[in-house]
C-alpha cells in the first residue's frame, strides 16, 4: 500500500470518527419548535407551516438563497463571455417533438400555476413552480422553438432581479411604520408574501433557464465536436 492510499484511508476514518461523534453527542434542542411553528401560524399569513418558515419566520435564508441563485447566473454570465464565439446549435430536427410541445406547454403552465398558489396551503411554493417554468423553457430550447425574448439582456436581466428586488423592496418597505426589516403587518402578510412569490417564481424560471443556455455549448456534429476537443487540449 502507498503512502498516499494509506493517508487518504486514515483521512477518511478520520472523517467518519468525527462526523460519528458529532451525530451522537448532538446537543438536544432547548425547545419544541414543530410546536413553535405551529402556535405561530396565526400569524404567518399563510396555512402551511414550510412556506410560513420559508417566507415569514426564516426569510433571510430564503433571501440569501435567492441571491445566491443571482449570484450563480452572474458568475455563468462572465464565464460565457470569456469564451471565444461559437454558434449556439440546440434542438432537434424533430416536428413530433414540437407538435407535443404545443399540447404540453399549456399543461406546464397551468401546473406552475397551481403549484405556486398551493404553497399557502400545502406543498408548492415559488420554488416548484419556477423549476416547472424552467423546464417549460428547456423543452422548448431542445424542440428547437425560436425564444428571442431570452436574447434580449434588458428584459433577461430585470426578469432575473425581479425577484431578489421584491424581496428587498417588501423587507424595507415594512420597515417605514418602525417594523423590522422582513416582519410583515399580520393583515397584509398573506399578499405580501404572495407578490414575493409571484416575482420569485418568475427569476427562480429565468434563473434556471439562464444556467442551462450558458452551459459551454458543444457541436451536433461527432466529428465537429472532437476537432473543437482536439483544438482545446494543449
Amino acid at each position: 500500500m502507498s503512502l498516499r492510499t494509506l493517508s487518504a484511508a486514515l483521512l477518511c476514518i478520520g472523517i467518519t470518527v468525527a462526523l460519528g461523534w458529532a451525530v451522537l453527542d448532538r446537543p438536544f434542542p432547548q425547545e419544541n419548535v414543530p410546536e413553535r411553528v405551529t402556535s405561530a401560524m396565526p400569524e404567518s399569513g399563510v396555512d402551511h407551516p414550510i412556506t410560513a418558515v420559508l417566507l415569514n419566520f426564516r426569510s433571510y435564508d430564503t433571501l440569501l438563497e435567492i441571491a445566491v441563485l443571482l449570484l450563480a447566473v452572474v458568475v455563468a454570465l462572465a464565464l460565457r463571455e470569456a469564451q471565444p464565439d461559437r454558434p449556439e446549435q440546440m434542438g432537434l430536427e424533430n416536428p413530433l417533438l414540437r407538435a407535443v410541445m404545443a399540447w404540453l406547454l399549456p399543461l406546464i403552465l397551468i401546473v406552475a400555476g397551481f403549484l405556486l398558489w398551493a404553497g399557502a396551503y400545502q406543498p408548492g411554493g415559488a420554488f416548484q413552480a419556477g423549476s416547472v417554468l424552467a423546464a417549460a423553457g428547456v423543452l422548448l430550447r431542445l424542440a428547437g422553438v425560436t425564444t428571442a425574448w431570452l436574447d434580449n439582456a434588458t428584459l433577461m436581466r430585470a426578469g432575473l432581479a425581479l425577484g431578489l428586488l421584491t424581496f428587498l423592496g417588501i423587507g424595507l418597505l415594512v420597515m417605514i411604520p418602525g417594523a423590522p426589516f422582513l416582519t410583515y403587518p399580520l393583515e397584509y402578510a398573506g399578499t405580501l408574501i404572495l407578490v414575493i412569490e409571484l416575482t420569485l417564481t418568475l427569476s427562480i424560471g429565468l434563473t434556471l433557464i439562464s444556467l442551462f443556455r450558458l452551459t459551454p455549448p458543444y457541436a451536433d456534429d461527432p466529428d465537429e465536436a472532437r476537432e473543437q476537443e482536439a483544438e482545446e487540449t494543449p
